[in-house]
């Protein structure tokens, strides 16, 4: 793996089922050219958004939930900085950060 690819996920098995939602989701931000953002509701759930969670102007566009389950495994096979995924032949690479957005904890998932 080059020093400059981060985290790179190439299971040799099945992709875990939390990596599949998020890719779901990466190909969206692709399609609209916006980043995902992911925030916690309550204690069960993460609500999923697009959009670019500094643009003040416009707001993130909402695209549903996910369980906190998923949520937690999509942040422990990540990890903040450059990532690499690679399901079947097609390869996401983002960046994952943190924000805050209306003192409410956020994960950014950038294309990179």
């Amino acid at each position: 793996m080059p020093a400059d690819s981060g985290l790179a996920y190439d299971p040799q098995g099945q992709t875990p089922g939390s990596l599949l939602t998020l890719v779901g989701y990466l190909e969206l931000s692709l399609d609209e050219g916006e980043c995902v953002v992911m925030m916690r509701r309550g204690t069960d759930v993460c609500a999923v958004y697009t959009g670019d969670p500094a643009d003040e102007d416009n707001p993130l566009t909402g695209h549903g939930t996910i369980a906190a389950g998923v949520a937690d495994e999509i942040l422990e096979l990540t990890h903040a900085g450059l990532n690499r995924i690679t399901v079947g032949d097609q390869t996401y690479r983002f960046v994952r950060s943190f924000t805050h957005i209306a003192d409410v904890g956020a994960v950014i998932f950038a294309p990179a």
